[in-house]
This record gives structure tokens, sequence and C-alpha cells, in this order.
């Protein structure tokens, strides 16, 4: 277990009638402060690994880049909790649709700035891939057993990029939009294409997540948790199909249901 990761500490522990003291481990939570050519930019609060791919992915879904060879130094200072990116061409970013602000490891950013940005980097899916219902099954239940920091803590969210029969890649994160900017940040870094493979999600759908979906590029979302209404409009419009509830042998289908068979 990394020990950036999850801390231990003493905790008091109430059961049939007695408390004990006891060892507890839990997950660690780190505000990272990205330095923007030269000026401070957000600050994401979130879990200390994969810290390039989650910076890459995000400046990535947030239409600040568009590929890796966009970025001309990119520095980090993780005993501070800084990371300093300069572009090739500064000139190019739009300051007045950006704004400095903090993005917890429970909330994603607000109103202003998804219509500013988002909007403009989501993609409609075009793959054509179909999936079978033992193997959306089968990919929550791998995820799900893949996960140590959460099994240990409980206090993660995962994100997994697969294809339509196994896990290629899964990133943990306190914070879901992180979990997903890690595994975009991967893709980017690595050349990875997307174009058929889906994402398996352990929170829930809700308008953020479907959108970074749509800025990844995949045509498939699964997970073990409900969409909100709104991201299933989303869903509908971008030509996503989007799984819900995947448990117990069952799960839902809200939106273009012709990916799912054998």
């Amino acid at each position: 277990m990394n020990d950036k990761v999850t801390a231990v500490r003493d905790v008091w522990r109430y059961e049939q009638g007695e408390m004990s003291k006891i060892e507890d481990r839990m997950v660690t939570e780190y505000p990272l402060t990205v330095i923007l050519n030269g000026s401070e930019f957000v600050t994401l609060v979130c879990t200390p690994e994969h810290i390039k791919e989650l910076v890459i992915g995000f400046l990535a879904s947030e239409g600040v880049i568009r590929f890796q060879k966009e970025i001309k130094r990119f520095t980090i200072d993780e005993s501070l909790g800084f990371v300093y990116v300069d572009l090739v061409h500064p000139e190019t970013l739009d300051q007045k649709d950006y704004t400095k602000r903090v993005i917890g490891s429970c909330c994603g950013k607000g109103r202003h700035f998804y219509f500013q940005q988002d909007v403009k980097t989501a993609k409609t899916a075009v793959s054509q891939i179909k999936i079978s219902p033992e193997a959306c099954l089968a990919l929550m239940k791998d995820m799900q057993q893949g996960s140590g920091t959460f099994q240990d803590t409980g206090g993660v969210h995962n994100a997994a990029l697969c294809d339509t029969e196994k896990l290629l890649l899964m990133r943990t994160d306190i914070g879901r939009h992180n979990a997903l900017d890690k595994l975009y940040g991967h893709c980017l870094l690595n050349g990875m294409s997307v174009r058929d493979k889906l994402i398996v999600f352990s929170g829930r759908i809700s308008s953020e997540v479907l959108l970074k979906a749509a800025k990844i590029g995949v045509s498939i979302v699964i997970s073990k948790s409900a969409p909100t209404e709104l991201a299933i409009q989303m869903a509908e419009e971008l030509n996503i199909t989007a799984i819900g509830f995947v448990r117990n042998g069952s799960f839902n289908v809200y939106t273009h249901p012709e990916r799912i068979g054998g």
C-alpha cells in the first residue's frame, strides 16, 4: 500500500455494547495547486498518486490542451503541493474563460465553467462496439476486487478503462472526477486509443461524470450506482450508452441499448 495514499490512526469503535481502541486505515487528502503559465489556475483536492496523469487529464478535459505536445514544461513539487505547467503557445489561452478555483474531492466545477468550456470539448460517440450482459457484470466485479485502497479504507472512487472483455487500466482517487481525469491523462501521455473502449465506474453517473466520459471519447459508461436525469439527457444526445445499478447480477440500461448484445 502506498503510504502517501493512506494513513493509520487510532479510533474508538463501538461494537456489541462496548467501546474499544483500534487502528484504522484511512485515505489521505492532498491539495494540489496548478500554476499555469505563471498564474494560479486551480487547486485540486486529490489522492496523491498519478499526479501527472491527473493534471494532464484535467487540463485536457477543460479544453486547455488537446495533446501532450502542447505543454512546454511540466514540473511537480510534491513537498509543497504545486505543479507548474507552461504551454508552448500560452497566448492561445483565453483567461476570461477561466477563474481561479478550488475543486474539492466530492464535487466539480460551477455551472459557469460547465457552459463555457465543457460543451466545446465533449465528443459525440461514434463507436458501434457491443458488450454482452455477462461482460458488464464481470468488468464491474473485476474493478471492485482490484482496488486495494477501497478495500482497506472504503474512501475512494474507482474508474477503469476497459475493452469489451477485460480491464486495461484502473485509477483510484477520493474525487470521482479525479479518477476519470487520471484515465484521460494516461491515455494522452501514452498515445492510447479509446475509440473502442468503455469506462467502468464506482460512483453515480452525474452530468459531470458523463461529460468527462464524452471528452475522453468512450461510447459506454458502466456504473455501480445511479445516474442523474441530466446525465441521461446528455448521454442520449452524445450517443453514449449509460448503464447503472450494476450489482447482484442485474443492471439498468438508460440510453442506447443497441450496444448491449451477445
